[in-house]
């Protein structure tokens, strides 16, 4: 058992402590908006936050969670940054098929609490690790830059 603290509740995880953390949501905590994509980190359809960090949920074992807070897209409207960000989202009608989308708010909202008024140039490097297969970039640029405006 793994002593998990996910969306701010204490939980207890029957699973190996190597488990990536993506397992341990889906499969049993049935936590299914942090979505499998490649398994190696380089999409970004799985990405959480790791104490208000983006991280990548399908190499980081939950072993390395145990003490931190995990947030998943399940709680991010919760944070008023990431119910900005998911406004955004819905106003500039980001998503097309929608599967790297809860990894694409929660790396535009882990960048907007570190950057309060990205360029592009800083939307584009925090992004860099969040791949949209229907290439969607130019809305989800928009949707940070609109949010920022609303946050300001």
């Amino acid at each position: 058992m793994v002593q998990l603290n996910i969306n701010g509740r204490d939980t207890q995880v029957d699973a190996d402590p190597s488990t990536p953390i993506l397992w341990a949501l889906r499969d049993n905590l049935n936590l299914t908006g942090t979505k499998f994509g490649c398994g190696a980190a380089l999409c970004g359809a799985c990405t959480v936050h790791l104490d208000g960090a983006p991280i990548r949920a399908c190499i980081t074992p939950i072993s390395a969670a145990a003490g931190h807070a995990i947030t998943t897209i399940e709680a991010i409207a919760q944070d008023g940054i990431g119910k900005a960000v998911q406004d955004a989202w819905i106003r500039h009608d980001v998503p097309q098929c929608g599967y790297c989308q809860s990894g694409q708010v929660m790396s535009a909202t882990a960048l907007l609490r570190a950057n309060k008024a990205p360029t592009d140039a800083d939307i584009d490097s925090a992004m860099s690790g969040n791949i949209c297969r229907c290439g969607t970039y130019q809305r989800i640029r928009a949707a940070i830059k609109d949010a920022a405006s609303t946050l300001a």
